[in-house]
Protein backbone atom coordinates (compact mmCIF):
# COMPACT_ATOMS: atom_id res chain seq x y z
CA UNK A 1 0.00 0.00 0.00
CA UNK A 2 1.67 3.32 -1.21
CA UNK A 3 -0.89 5.96 -0.60
CA UNK A 4 -4.84 6.89 0.24
CA UNK A 5 -7.19 9.02 -0.68
CA UNK A 6 -10.55 9.99 0.49
CA UNK A 7 -13.72 11.15 -1.40
CA UNK A 8 -11.27 11.88 -4.39
CA UNK A 9 -9.18 13.70 -2.42
CA UNK A 10 -5.40 12.54 -3.13
CA UNK A 11 -2.63 12.19 -0.08
CA UNK A 12 0.48 12.13 -0.70
CA UNK A 13 2.81 9.01 -0.93
CA UNK A 14 3.10 7.49 2.54
CA UNK A 15 0.73 10.17 4.32
CA UNK A 16 -1.45 8.42 7.11
CA UNK A 17 0.56 5.12 6.23
CA UNK A 18 2.94 2.65 8.29
CA UNK A 19 4.19 1.67 4.81
CA UNK A 20 7.35 -1.02 3.96
CA UNK A 21 10.43 -0.15 1.81
CA UNK A 22 9.85 -4.24 0.03
CA UNK A 23 7.43 -5.43 -1.19
CA UNK A 24 7.79 -8.98 0.73
CA UNK A 25 4.98 -11.08 2.61
CA UNK A 26 3.97 -12.13 5.53
CA UNK A 27 4.30 -15.62 6.21
CA UNK A 28 2.69 -16.21 10.09
CA UNK A 29 -0.39 -15.75 10.56
CA UNK A 30 0.05 -16.24 14.60
CA UNK A 31 3.01 -12.84 14.49
CA UNK A 32 2.23 -9.52 15.39
CA UNK A 33 2.83 -8.48 11.95
CA UNK A 34 -0.13 -9.69 10.76
CA UNK A 35 -1.93 -6.70 12.32
CA UNK A 36 -0.04 -3.93 10.26
CA UNK A 37 2.90 -5.73 9.19
CA UNK A 38 6.33 -5.96 10.48
CA UNK A 39 9.14 -7.93 10.72
CA UNK A 40 10.72 -9.93 8.76
CA UNK A 41 9.82 -7.37 5.71
CA UNK A 42 11.72 -3.85 6.66
CA UNK A 43 12.56 -0.57 6.14
CA UNK A 44 9.25 0.47 7.24
CA UNK A 45 8.50 4.40 7.24
CA UNK A 46 6.21 5.77 9.61
CA UNK A 47 3.82 8.68 9.62
CA UNK A 48 2.68 11.27 12.07
CA UNK A 49 -0.70 12.39 10.73
CA UNK A 50 -4.35 11.08 10.86
CA UNK A 51 -6.15 11.38 8.04
CA UNK A 52 -9.57 12.61 8.52
CA UNK A 53 -12.68 10.18 6.85
CA UNK A 54 -16.57 10.57 8.52
CA UNK A 55 -18.82 7.64 8.26
CA UNK A 56 -19.96 6.48 5.01
CA UNK A 57 -17.13 8.67 3.03
CA UNK A 58 -15.01 6.23 0.36
CA UNK A 59 -11.06 5.73 0.76
CA UNK A 60 -9.04 3.76 -1.47
CA UNK A 61 -5.57 2.82 -0.88
CA UNK A 62 -3.29 2.45 -4.08
CA UNK A 63 -1.01 -0.36 -4.67
CA UNK A 64 2.12 -0.80 -6.50
CA UNK A 65 4.79 -3.62 -6.77
CA UNK A 66 7.44 -1.66 -5.78
CA UNK A 67 7.70 2.20 -4.37
CA UNK A 68 8.76 3.25 -8.19
CA UNK A 69 6.51 0.75 -10.34
CA UNK A 70 5.24 2.18 -13.39
CA UNK A 71 5.14 -1.44 -15.57
CA UNK A 72 6.01 -4.75 -15.79
CA UNK A 73 9.67 -5.90 -14.35
CA UNK A 74 11.52 -8.56 -13.47
CA UNK A 75 8.89 -10.03 -10.99
CA UNK A 76 5.63 -8.65 -12.32
CA UNK A 77 4.12 -8.68 -15.09
CA UNK A 78 2.12 -5.36 -14.57
CA UNK A 79 2.80 -2.21 -11.70
CA UNK A 80 0.12 -3.73 -9.23
CA UNK A 81 1.53 -6.69 -8.33
CA UNK A 82 2.18 -10.53 -10.49
CA UNK A 83 -0.98 -11.53 -12.37
CA UNK A 84 0.03 -14.95 -11.29
CA UNK A 85 -0.99 -14.16 -7.60
CA UNK A 86 -4.35 -15.14 -7.52
CA UNK A 87 -6.71 -14.47 -4.44
CA UNK A 88 -9.05 -12.11 -2.30
CA UNK A 89 -8.66 -8.45 -1.18
CA UNK A 90 -10.32 -7.29 1.52
CA UNK A 91 -10.12 -4.31 4.18
CA UNK A 92 -10.36 -4.22 7.63
CA UNK A 93 -10.47 -1.64 10.71
CA UNK A 94 -9.81 -1.71 14.38
CA UNK A 95 -10.18 1.60 17.14
CA UNK A 96 -7.46 2.66 18.65
CA UNK A 97 -7.27 5.60 20.96
CA UNK A 98 -4.02 6.91 19.01
CA UNK A 99 -3.76 6.18 15.82
CA UNK A 100 -0.16 7.43 15.09
CA UNK A 101 1.31 4.97 17.36
CA UNK A 102 0.44 2.40 14.40
CA UNK A 103 2.36 -0.58 14.27
CA UNK A 104 2.32 -0.61 18.39
CA UNK A 105 -1.28 -0.27 18.06
CA UNK A 106 -2.50 -3.00 15.48
CA UNK A 107 -1.50 -5.88 17.41
CA UNK A 108 -4.96 -7.74 19.55
CA UNK A 109 -8.62 -8.21 19.60
CA UNK A 110 -10.68 -5.24 17.74
CA UNK A 111 -10.11 -6.16 14.01
CA UNK A 112 -13.59 -5.97 12.06
CA UNK A 113 -13.72 -6.70 7.91
CA UNK A 114 -15.61 -3.99 6.07
CA UNK A 115 -14.78 -5.10 2.44
CA UNK A 116 -14.05 -8.09 0.28
CA UNK A 117 -13.54 -9.63 -2.91
CA UNK A 118 -13.11 -13.10 -3.56
CA UNK A 119 -13.91 -15.50 -6.63
CA UNK A 120 -15.74 -12.55 -8.50
CA UNK A 121 -16.88 -14.59 -11.56
CA UNK A 122 -15.13 -17.92 -13.26
CA UNK A 123 -12.43 -16.25 -14.48
CA UNK A 124 -11.78 -12.98 -11.87
CA UNK A 125 -10.31 -12.91 -8.62
CA UNK A 126 -10.38 -9.78 -6.53
CA UNK A 127 -6.46 -9.58 -7.34
CA UNK A 128 -7.46 -9.51 -11.30
CA UNK A 129 -10.19 -6.78 -10.51
CA UNK A 130 -7.21 -4.90 -8.47
CA UNK A 131 -4.63 -5.13 -11.18
CA UNK A 132 -8.11 -3.88 -13.89
CA UNK A 133 -8.67 -0.57 -11.57
CA UNK A 134 -4.72 0.13 -11.82
CA UNK A 135 -3.86 -1.19 -7.94
CA UNK A 136 -6.68 0.90 -7.23
CA UNK A 137 -9.03 -0.21 -3.94
CA UNK A 138 -11.90 1.25 -2.88
CA UNK A 139 -13.97 0.84 0.73
CA UNK A 140 -16.65 2.57 1.89
CA UNK A 141 -16.26 3.23 5.79
CA UNK A 142 -19.28 1.54 7.35
CA UNK A 143 -22.39 4.56 8.24
CA UNK A 144 -22.55 3.13 11.37
CA UNK A 145 -19.05 3.66 12.84
CA UNK A 146 -19.18 6.02 16.05
CA UNK A 147 -16.11 9.04 16.26
CA UNK A 148 -12.92 8.15 17.46
CA UNK A 149 -9.43 7.61 15.66
CA UNK A 150 -9.33 4.11 13.56
CA UNK A 151 -6.60 1.46 11.56
CA UNK A 152 -7.76 0.65 8.06
CA UNK A 153 -5.85 -2.47 6.83
CA UNK A 154 -5.86 -2.90 3.25
CA UNK A 155 -5.46 -6.63 3.05
CA UNK A 156 -4.03 -8.65 -0.36
CA UNK A 157 -4.06 -12.55 -0.09
CA UNK A 158 -1.89 -14.31 -2.51
CA UNK A 159 -3.40 -18.12 -3.49
CA UNK A 160 -0.97 -19.34 -6.08
CA UNK A 161 0.84 -21.62 -3.50
CA UNK A 162 -1.66 -22.34 -1.33
CA UNK A 163 -2.59 -26.01 -2.37
CA UNK A 164 0.21 -27.03 0.40
CA UNK A 165 -0.12 -25.66 3.85
CA UNK A 166 2.09 -22.94 4.86
CA UNK A 167 2.69 -21.99 1.16
CA UNK A 168 0.24 -19.41 0.77
CA UNK A 169 0.90 -15.73 1.45
CA UNK A 170 0.30 -15.30 3.90
CA UNK A 171 -0.15 -19.01 5.65
CA UNK A 172 -2.76 -20.53 7.88
CA UNK A 173 -5.05 -23.89 7.18
CA UNK A 174 -8.35 -21.59 6.82
CA UNK A 175 -10.13 -22.90 4.12
CA UNK A 176 -9.92 -19.21 2.42
CA UNK A 177 -6.01 -19.77 2.47
CA UNK A 178 -5.31 -23.26 2.12
CA UNK A 179 -7.10 -23.98 -1.56
CA UNK A 180 -5.81 -25.58 -4.62
CA UNK A 181 -6.67 -22.88 -7.46
CA UNK A 182 -6.12 -24.40 -9.72
CA UNK A 183 -8.15 -27.18 -12.37
CA UNK A 184 -6.96 -29.74 -14.04
CA UNK A 185 -6.10 -28.31 -17.24
CA UNK A 186 -3.54 -25.63 -14.88
CA UNK A 187 -5.97 -23.00 -15.00
CA UNK A 188 -5.96 -20.38 -11.81
CA UNK A 189 -9.66 -21.25 -10.67
CA UNK A 190 -11.21 -23.36 -8.17
CA UNK A 191 -13.00 -26.23 -9.92
CA UNK A 192 -15.52 -25.50 -7.89
CA UNK A 193 -16.88 -22.31 -9.22
CA UNK A 194 -16.68 -21.36 -4.94
CA UNK A 195 -14.74 -19.84 -2.60
CA UNK A 196 -14.78 -19.19 0.88
CA UNK A 197 -13.17 -15.76 1.38
CA UNK A 198 -11.28 -15.68 4.87
CA UNK A 199 -13.03 -13.94 7.87
CA UNK A 200 -16.47 -12.62 8.21
CA UNK A 201 -17.68 -9.10 7.32
CA UNK A 202 -18.76 -6.92 10.21
CA UNK A 203 -22.50 -6.70 11.31
CA UNK A 204 -23.53 -3.50 9.38
CA UNK A 205 -22.38 -4.82 6.33
CA UNK A 206 -24.11 -8.65 6.42
CA UNK A 207 -27.30 -6.68 7.36
CA UNK A 208 -26.87 -4.34 4.72
CA UNK A 209 -26.88 -7.81 1.91
CA UNK A 210 -29.81 -8.82 2.86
Amino acid sequence: MQAVGVNGKAYGQGVGIYMPGDDSFQSDVTSDSMACNGAPVGYFTSSSEVIPVKAGDTVTGSWLHTLTSTGPDDSADNKVIDSSHKGPVMAYMKKVSDATQNPSAGPGDGWFKISEAGLMSSTEWGVDALISAGGVQNVTIPECIEDGQYLLRFEVIALHSASVERDAQFYATDPGIKVNIYNNQGQPYPLSGTYAIPGKLSRWLSQRRR
